[in-house]
C-alpha cells in the first residue's frame, strides 16, 4: 500500500496551485460580472490575490479572460509580483539548499 506523507514541499506546492487556480477564475467571474453590470471584485482584492502567490494564475487569467490588461497597475503590476516571488523563491533555495 502506497503512503502519501506531508511534508513542507507538499504544502507549499498544494497551496501554490490551489491559489493560482482560485486566481485565476476569480479573475474570469469578475469579467463575468463586468460585462453584466454586476457587483465587482475589488481590484485591490485581485492584486492581493497575486501578491500572496497567485500571480501566475493572475498572468493566465487576465490572458484567458482579456481582463484587466489596460490597467497599468495590473500589466505592470502582476508581471512585477511574478518576478519579485520568482526572486524570492530563488534567494531561498538558495539560501537553504
Amino acid at each position: 500500500m502506497m503512503r502519501f506523507e506531508l511534508n513542507w514541499l507538499s504544502i507549499v506546492l498544494i497551496y501554490w496551485a490551489v491559489i493560482n487556480i482560485v486566481t485565476f477564475f476569480l479573475y474570469g467571474i469578475d469579467k463575468w460580472k463586468a460585462k453584466r453590470t454586476k457587483w465587482r471584485v475589488p481590484e485591490a482584492t485581485l492584486l492581493w490575490w497575486a501578491a500572496f502567490g497567485g500571480s501566475i494564475g493572475a498572468l493566465l487569467g487576465m490572458k484567458a479572460w482579456h481582463h484587466k490588461t489596460l490597467h497599468k497597475k495590473f500589466r505592470y503590476g502582476v508581471p512585477a509580483i511574478l518576478i519579485a516571488q520568482i526572486s524570492m523563491t530563488a534567494a531561498i533555495i538558495y539560501y537553504y539548499l
